[in-house]
């Protein structure tokens, strides 16, 4: 399963699983035809890929994401959490509102799916990818709020790979600086 999969890197992480032959789930919030591009891609190749719609900042479009992926391929080996927003703003337009779609997006809702995954990951073990970002190490001018949900990622993903490695899952963090065109500068952190 990978989050966020209709564009960008999420879309490119989907082709190159469906390509080394897994079978793919491909979700998204709201780009229902960018979905249906990526599945038609990796399908139109011979292998295994789905669409299923669902805000990982939502518990019950999350419990959604995770009976779709059982019902079609009965279990999960590997969850890419890739699922984003960023919005930029200075110090003095930051609101609430802004703090929060961010961190219930870009950290509860990786912390909500990867809960649930851990329970369709077989005892054979699995693999967890969090998407985070070059940033979460050294935040940029107006992102305050971004740079520190993607610390916040770089956190969890040391603590969950401590707490599941005995469950032989991995937990790692990929940490893409800016892309373009699907080309990425990137570093893993565990």
């Amino acid at each position: 399963m990978v989050t966020g999969a209709s564009k960008g890197i999420g879309a490119s992480i989907a082709e190159h699983f469906g390509a080394a032959g897994a079978s793919v789930v491909v979700t998204y919030s709201s780009s229902k035809a960018g979905a249906d591009a990526v599945v038609a891609k990796i399908t139109a190749k011979g292998d295994k890929a789905i669409a299923v719609q669902g805000d990982v900042s939502k518990p019950e479009d999350i419990a959604r994401l995770f009976a779709e992926t059982k019902k079609a391929y009965g279990k999960l080996d590997i969850l890419v959490n890739n699922a984003g927003i960023y919005d930029f703003k200075p110090l003095g337009e930051i609101t609430a509102e802004h703090f929060h779609k961010q961190f219930n997006l870009n950290v509860l809702g990786l912390l909500l799916t990867t809960q649930v995954a851990v329970k369709l990951i077989g005892p054979e073990g699995g693999s967890i990818i969090n998407i985070s970002s070059l940033v979460g190490q050294m935040p940029a001018p107006t992102g305050s709020v971004y740079s520190a949900t993607k610390a916040a990622v770089d956190s969890l993903a040391v603590s969950l790979s401590q707490e599941l490695g005995p469950k032989k899952i991995r937990v790692n963090s990929l940490n893409p600086g800016m892309a373009d065109g699907g080309t990425a500068c990137c570093w893993f952190r565990r």
